[in-house]
């Protein structure tokens, strides 16, 4: 493998983290937003370390 196919697979691979981090969100919530969290609270217990 050349040397210049090595740089460009380098620079390929650092390029596409760049876009994923500064790209738009692709996460995928329901339009209506994220829901409040409804379950039961655990109980409060003391605890000594």
């Amino acid at each position: 493998m050349s040397l210049f196919k090595q740089f460009d697979n380098v620079v390929q691979y650092f390029s596409g983290a760049l876009v994923r981090i500064f790209g738009p969100s692709d996460d995928s919530y329901p339009e209506t937003g994220v829901q409040p969290f409804e379950g039961t609270p655990s109980k409060k217990t003391k605890s000594h370390y």
